[in-house]
């Protein structure tokens, strides 16, 4: 027998309306996002923070639960493709306009608002963690990076000259940029090494090394959502953001978060957390000279030593991961939206892409996933946690951190994925810039 179709479900308009998105109608974000490409199709979008913040925002809004829901790629890191994606393709076909670039690029790049998020991330789970969790995981995750970076070198040689690429080119100009740290990191020195040696112009170099790292950042995305998928089915293999199995039951740290943010959330000084997060990273800035380490790694080693000597009372801690939360809970798919517009250079990877080409691209990220999964399990990590911190090593830098961890949604491991990012492209990037020297 069946019932009559109710007015709501008779009424789209009425169905559109009463929808809700994070807790606020659905609406009121699609009429804000209008308004904002209203203003850039008329290029009056400011070109400063107010107005990146708005482009960002509003499109991370609407793109990244739409690609959590939407069937096939919602199972690979739906959303955190989709936001990187889209305004990649949009940037491609010229549909975003100066006004918005500038916009977005004062934001991300001026601005730099991404390492502002990634210091919240790493600083804020660092000072959330257990100590003796946070020092044994610290500990651990080399045997899986190593192991990882060696053997998808060697597998990626092997697919790349199996497809007819030479052992010279295979090396530098594929599998290199892969693991080079990204493209700010990675790519641009390397350019710089490569012209010296080889010569030619640096930006010529670049043009040929990012289609690699652009390609094995998506790999290691959809690994990312593929490794979630396999977690939810297999929850033993799984440390949803512990990377160090513990002889007391799991805790779910996502779980552990919304309680003490729950708890903390009002008497959170959000001024004091910020401050917290900025200073951290300047103090790196400032030592990065002396101590001869990227500014993010040196955040990292800092708050480490800040956890482990108690330097902060636990009001600050507090504070710190009250920021983290918002950061970590609403601000993820906007950065991904800049990242897209900004870092995913369409026209590049369309030069050179070739059916070897991407074999080899995926050779390389896929053995480094299988590798950490494997490893990790060995020196008694969670396998899927172990390979999500490994394949970062293959992602865009910082920018390709935030995109698979958000496909995994295992933020929490922000501070273990730069380490294996910023350490293992330094460690790749002076190894080439010696080794050319050498074979060119």
């Amino acid at each position: 027998m069946s019932t009559a179709p109710t007015a709501t479900s008779r009424n789209p308009l009425r169905r559109l309306s009463d929808a809700r998105l994070g807790g606020v109608p659905l609406l009121v974000p699609v009429l804000l996002v209008a308004g904002v490409i209203v203003a850039g199709i008329f290029g009056r979008i400011p070109d400063n923070m107010i107005g990146g913040l708005a482009v960002i925002t509003g499109f991370g809004m609407l793109l990244g639960p739409l690609g959590n829901h939407l069937p096939v790629i919602s199972k690979i890191g739906g959303g955190a493709l989709l936001c990187l994606m889209v305004p990649s393709v949009l940037v491609y076909f010229d549909v975003f306009n100066e006004s918005t670039l500038d916009a977005v690029a004062a934001l991300m790049k001026e601005a730099n608002f991404l390492y502002f998020v990634i210091s919240t991330l790493v600083v804020g789970s660092i000072l959330g963690m257990n100590r003796k969790t946070m020092l044994k995981s610290l500990v651990r995750i080399f045997p899986p990076l190593v192991a990882g970076t060696v053997t998808a070198v060697a597998v990626g040689l092997g697919v790349a000259m199996a497809f007819g690429y030479s052992l010279h080119d295979a090396f530098f100009f594929l599998v290199v940029p892969i693991i080079g740290g990204g493209i700010g990191e990675g790519v641009i020195p390397l350019s710089s090494a490569y012209a010296s040696v080889l010569g030619g112009e640096s930006a010529d170099y670049v043009a040929t090394l990012i289609p690699a790292a652009v390609i094995g950042n998506i790999v290691a995305i959809i690994s990312a959502g593929l490794l979630r998928r396999l977690g939810d089915r297999k929850p033993h293999l799984d440390g949803g953001g512990d990377l160090v199995k513990s002889k007391t039951d799991h805790v779910d740290p996502e779980a552990v978060e919304e309680h003490e943010f729950a708890e903390n959330a009002a008497k959170a000084n959000y001024a004091a957390g910020v401050l917290t997060i900025c200073t951290m990273f300047v103090l790196g800035f400032l030592a990065e000279p002396v101590l001869h380490l990227p500014a993010p790694v040196l955040v990292i080693i800092f708050s480490v030593l800040a956890k482990v000597f108690n330097i902060f009372p636990s009001s600050v801690e507090h504070s710190v991961r009250a920021v983290y939360s918002i950061i970590a809970h609403h601000f993820i798919y906007p950065v991904m939206i800049g990242l897209g517009m900004l870092y995913v250079p369409l026209a590049s990877v369309f030069d050179v892409i070739t059916v070897g080409y991407v074999l080899a691209c995926i050779a390389v990220v896929l053995t480094m996933a299988a590798a950490g999964f494997f490893v990790g399990k060995l020196v008694g990590m969670y396998p899927i946690d172990a390979s999500l911190v490994t394949i970062c090593h293959s992602g865009l830098g910082g920018t390709g951190d935030v995109a698979i961890l958000s496909a995994s949604n295992r933020m929490v491991l922000m501070p273990f994925a730069q380490i294996s990012t910023r350490i293992g492209g330094v460690t790749t990037v002076v190894t080439a810039a010696s080794l050319i020297r050498v074979f060119h």
